[in-house]
């Protein structure tokens, strides 16, 4: 019960260059968190709680607001963007408590994983319910269109784990691998987000091919910072632990700048750390010494940047607006909170 008067009161509070966007969607998104209270009920008490403990721990929810905002920038009446924003918050929250089983994860958005309070078996399937439920929601809005969206991105997000699975230890990982990997498991979702958006508001093709093409550079200069901040960043602000992508031996672009420009000695470093898996206490200082070295963190800021400017760009197609003017501020957000 403690869960769900919790998330009744909704997602946590909005930050900095968040605020614009979320005070716009506010209302739609109080709607939201009141159909994910309805559609986690199950008569397994385990369900809501474990679903609950994830879905309550101040995520932002930035991919829902994506289809709410979308659906109003497009000039959207109806309320099929609460089903299609409620879907794609099950959907996202069903991948995290699966890739914290497979990656071990310990800490999420500051709290201990769902696994290990509840363990993995049922983190497993209550992502397949929540997963389940997200399908019947993207039915219930009556578009094939939209179902094909998000079905399909829930395909790509799968085959994106499996990729960065394949490449874990692979030292020879080359930044286009690296970058198809976090298209598929970060920015597939985003994309969808959006794009099913402007689909449900059945706009034109030129403004939903913008709003896609937004969500999918959005995303992946979303994960771009989040790999850069896994070297750079403080626990508490990221919500897991510094070092986890190089204690699971994850080929992220930091990691894959240091071994390009990496020395006999250093090569051999990451070797043995990354490919190998021996590791001890001090080498994830060492890995970010390399990394700062060979100024990995600002070549993968730089590079998210390029991405945020164009989401920005892709924006163009609609007139200036108070949305169009928020969406632009969450672009920018991504970036300014690794600084």
């Amino acid at each position: 019960m403690r869960v769900v008067q919790r998330l009744a009161k909704g997602a946590g509070e909005p930050s900095g260059a968040v605020d614009r966007l979320f005070r716009l969607v506010e209302a739609d998104l109080q709607h939201v968190n009141a159909l994910i209270l309805e559609r986690m009920r199950s008569d397994v008490p385990l369900i809501p709680e474990l679903a609950g403990h994830l879905i309550n721990s101040g995520g932002k929810r930035i991919r829902p607001m994506l289809t709410l905002a979308a659906a109003q920038l497009c000039g959207y009446q109806g309320l099929g963007h609460i089903r299609l924003a409620t879907a794609v918050e099950f959907i996202h929250t069903a991948t995290l408590l699966h890739d914290d089983v497979v990656d071990e994860s310990e800490l999420r958005r500051g709290r201990a994983a769902a696994h290990v309070i509840f363990g993995n078996a049922p983190s497993v399937l209550v992502g397949d319910f929540l997963f389940s439920r997200s399908f019947q929601l993207m039915v219930e809005t009556g578009s094939l269109r939209v179902l094909n969206i998000l079905s399909n991105a829930s395909a790509v997000i799968a085959e994106g784990e499996v990729m960065q699975l394949n490449t874990q230890g692979n030292i020879a990982v080359t930044e286009d691998t690296y970058l198809k990997i976090i298209a598929a498991k970060t920015a597939a979702l985003f994309a969808a987000a959006a794009e099913s958006g402007a689909v449900i508001a059945q706009t034109d093709g030129l403004r939903e091919a913008a709003l896609k093409l937004y969500g999918h550079n959005l995303g992946v200069a979303f994960q771009l910072v989040d790999d850069a901040l896994d070297y750079s960043g403080r626990e508490a602000m990221m919500g897991k632990a510094v070092g986890d992508d190089f204690r699971e031996g994850k080929l992220t672009l930091p990691v894959i700048i240091a071994v390009g420009h990496a020395s006999g000695d250093e090569a051999e470093f990451w070797r043995r750390t990354m490919a190998q898996r021996q590791q001890v206490d001090a080498d994830l200082t060492h890995a970010i010494h390399l990394i700062e070295k060979h100024h990995a963190i600002p070549a993968t800021l730089a590079k998210a940047r390029a991405f945020t400017d164009e989401a920005c760009r892709a924006l163009n197609v609609f007139p200036d607006s108070p949305m169009r003017r928020a969406l632009v501020d969450l672009a920018e957000f991504c970036v300014s909170r690794a600084y």
